[in-house]
């Protein structure tokens, strides 16, 4: 096979775990599919295909032989304007180059492009900015913001509260006149009269075979394609209770009718089946939120003059210039100004974020204070907020490995179910005698009972378990900055034992600074001797030198420029300043000139267990100063790693640096394992044998220098900078460089994996001990369609309590 293709399409029509076994075995007979992943509760189908194989077309039809849909979108543009049928073959021809496009239609009479598009694969943005590549001007576009699938999700779920609310006009009645039938509430001569069976037959007709015509459908297509799913449990359940009280009505047999039973089996369903469809919506509300953020239109300077276009009408290069206020429409470079950006949205970090030229912005982010100008380097998909709507939706249309369980019970449920309520009617028909004075006939109870079985038994619930909490889980931790890549990487690190971390950018800020100064008999002032060693190291590129001018920067020191300036490599740097011979180097450079250093020996055995690097400084040869510097730790360190030990975690650092540079480093921060004089090639090893060990490893780095590592480990977290998400390959990226957020993926995983097992636990033992129920006679038919569809709704509303999600020490 050649190089894989993945693409995701939108799925309308699936109703239980059988609908995915159904799709997923399907689009996998398509010649050159690698992969097809269907995910009940996103509903969406991500397929990894071979593009000279197979393509897009062949895909739709399959879904659609296997009797579902695809969501599309419709929209129109309107052309500024056609001159001839020539135009109009050119628009439509560049249209349908788009992959996603369905159909596309241009009228030369009124201007008009009529486009059918799949959302997933291209969005009216892209579809306008097709249309202006070819040189055409759009006059107005309408619902450019819109968001395609939802609107025919939405238009699904209107669908379904229309039939709910004809079912519910025709069976309550029903309901209401059968009740009071059998409690006594109606004279025996109207109780008993031909009339009323009629009746209660005209009002069950239309639940039967309007409201509930799209089971028989689906059950057809279903069993067409050799599998059972929840439609044929349905429609047998519904259909058995029906015709068996039709030729009762006819007078063909005598007995009881159970119109009612039928109605209300549908209705009820019908009823949880919205519901549940609702409280799906919900689920991914984190990406609808994600998707309000992007700003609507920017300001830009052409040829001189500010002014304002449509978003996806920014080009690479284009001058942005954004008010207090403001959103940032894309990502870019600042050239002129300085504020401070809201990056909450994104990042979850409340505080806003200092900005000035040379820094970068992220679109979307919230210009809360001054006035900026940037260029634009990052449009259309490309910007951080784009990488992280795409990364959000597949996660959330991804599976955890613990989905198989309920995959290969589903698999073979409904079959069961139907031999189990085959049984159910023999026993009852054939081997229980009838007691002494009953009502019923032996017949009409084994079908009361066989029909229970049918509805009571829930394969939706096994379905939704998985997906639905790792659509909610993964849309949370988007909100916090966490980007969760995958439903496995979700249960891998709620499987984890031991978080291992690097040091340097990650314990550490990476960027040494100047923690302390001491001088001799205080005769020289600290900025003095700050100054001086400074204005010495200007023309050196060393981190030692940088952290010197930093702090000198800092203090708004004045500096000056050296003479006679002689790096002495591995030592140190000498110069003059006012005439004055200026040594500062390492101890080294002190012992090869014979200056004596101890006077400070007490200072340079307290940095030395502190694991900071110290510079002498010397002033014509006689020692006048020290300086203390150090790589200092990130202020959420400690508190991370006393937070991951409360879960009953082990934390680890490796590191490049010396045991007691790193030993004084996790001293500080409270770690106990080490790893030190690890070179950054050998950092995977140092993971495989902590595996060796026994440990589950969660590994923390920059996810660039870290790559081995974080691929060795079971869980790789990379720390991300907010705009470098898409590069990062650990299944888990933090977006700030905050350690804390390793606590709360961690955490997160662990209680969306404990949601999950919640789910699964509810959907086994409802059928476990529900259906033995139903089939023992404990349970009538419209108590069982209750609780059938109550127990999709639990699986649901149970997933969504981790939207209120937040870690609490």
């Amino acid at each position: 096979m050649g190089e894989s293709q993945q693409i995701v399409l939108p799925v309308t029509g699936m109703t239980c775990a059988n609908c995915v076994a159904t799709i997923e075995r399907n689009l996998k007979k398509v010649e050159g599919v690698k992969l097809a992943n269907v995910n009940l509760s996103s509903q969406r189908a991500t397929i990894e295909y071979d593009p000279n194989l197979s393509g897009l077309n062949d895909f739709i039809a399959k879904i659609n032989r296997a009797g579902y849909g695809i969501a599309y979108g419709e929209t129109d543009f309107f052309v500024k304007h056609f001159s001839d049928s020539s135009d109009v073959q050119r628009v439509e021809k560049r249209l349908k180059d788009l992959e996603g496009v369905i159909e596309a239609r241009a009228n030369l009479a009124n201007d008009k492009v009529s486009v059918k598009y799949i959302p997933t694969l291209v969005n009216q943005a892209e579809i306008s900015k097709a249309i202006k590549d070819i040189g055409f001007m759009l006059l107005d576009i309408t619902s450019t913001a819109e968001d395609a699938e939802r609107t025919a999700r939405e238009a699904e779920i209107a669908q379904q509260k229309h039939l709910l609310f004809v079912g519910l006009i025709f069976t309550i009645p029903l309901f209401l006149l059968s009740m009071s039938r059998d409690l006594g509430f109606i004279p025996m001569a109207i109780a008993h009269s031909k009339w009323l069976e009629w009746i209660m037959l005209f009002l069950a007709t239309p639940v039967q075979f309007y409201v509930g015509w799209q089971y028989y459908v689906g059950a057809y297509k279903s069993l067409r394609n050799r599998s059972a799913n929840m439609d044929v449990l349905i429609a047998l359940g519904s259909s058995s209770a029906y015709f068996y009280s039709l030729p009762v009505v006819l007078g063909m047999l005598p007995g009881h009718v159970y119109f009612e039973t039928a109605a209300v089996i549908i209705s009820l369903i019908k009823l949880g089946k919205y519901l549940e469809a609702r409280a799906k919506g919900r689920t991914s509300e984190a990406i609808k939120k994600l998707m309000s953020l992007q700003a609507k239109s920017a300001h830009i300077l052409r040829e001189g003059e500010e002014i304002e276009i449509p978003i996806e009408d920014v080009i690479i290069g284009d001058i942005v210039v954004v008010r207090p206020g403001e959103k940032i429409p894309v990502d870019g470079v600042i050239i002129e100004g300085r504020s401070s950006v809201d990056e909450s949205m994104l990042t979850g970090e409340s505080l806003p974020v200092e900005k000035s030229t040379g820094n970068p912005v992220i679109g979307a982010t919230l210009n809360k204070m001054g006035y900026i100008k940037f260029e634009a380097t990052k449009v259309g998909r490309d910007t951080a907020l784009a990488q992280i709507i795409r990364l959000v939706e597949d996660a959330q249309g991804s599976k955890a490995p613990i989905q198989k369980l309920a995959d290969q019970v589903s698999a073979i449920f409904v079959p069961a179910v139907i031999l189990v309520a085959l049984i159910t009617f023999g026993v009852w028909y054939f081997i229980i005698p009838l007691p002494i004075g009953s009502e019923v006939s032996l017949f009409t109870r084994a079908l009361i009972n066989m029909v229970a079985v049918l509805v009571i038994a829930c394969p939706c619930a096994m379905g939704l378990a998985t997906p639905t909490a790792v659509m909610v889980g993964t849309g949370k931790g988007a909100e916090m900055g966490i980007l969760i890549k995958s439903g496995e990487a979700l249960e891998h690190a709620g499987k984890v034992t031991m978080v291992v971390f690097d040091k340097t950018g990650t314990i550490t800020r990476g960027q040494p600074e100047v923690t302390d100064i001491y001088v001799k008999d205080h005769k020289i002032d600290v900025n003095e001797i700050l100054r001086l060693s400074a204005s010495v190291e200007k023309g050196s590129e060393h981190p030692l030198s940088e952290a010197l001018l930093a702090e000198a920067g800092n203090r708004g020191l004045h500096l000056q420029e050296p003479e006679g300036f002689h790096n002495q490599s591995g030592y140190g740097i000498e110069a003059e300043i006012n005439g004055k011979l200026l040594r500062v180097g390492n101890l080294r450079m002190m012992v090869e000139h014979n200056i004596h250093t101890d006077e400070f020996q007490t200072e340079v055995k307290r940095l030395y267990s502190e694991a900071k690097t110290i510079i002498y400084v010397a002033i014509n040869d006689q020692l006048e100063g020290i300086i203390g510097v150090a790589d200092t730790i990130k202020n959420s360190s400690r508190e991370a790693v006393e937070k991951l030990k409360k879960l009953g975690l082990r934390v680890g650092m490796i590191t490049g640096d010396n045991p007691d540079t790193a030993k004084a480093i996790a001293r500080q921060v409270g770690i106990d394992r080490v790893l030190a004089d690890v070179l950054p090639g050998v950092k995977a090893e140092e993971v495989k044998k902590l595996q060796a060990e026994g440990d589950y490893v969660a590994m923390v780095g920059d996810g660039i220098n870290d790559a081995p590592a974080l691929a060795q480990a079971e869980v790789g977290i990379a720390i991300g900078t907010g705009t470098d998400i898409a590069m990062a390959a650990a299944p888990i990226v933090l977006i700030r460089g905050d350690l804390l957020d390793v606590v709360r993926a961690i955490d997160l995983s662990l209680k969306t994996m404990r949601t999950i097992r919640q789910n699964l636990f509810w959907a086994f033992v409802y059928n476990i001990i529900l259906i033995p129920a139903a089939a023992a006679g404990f349970l009538n038919p419209m108590l069982a369609a209750g609780a059938m569809a109550f127990s999709s709704i639990f699986v649901v509303t149970n997933s969504l309590r981790l939207r209120k999600y937040s870690y609490i020490d």
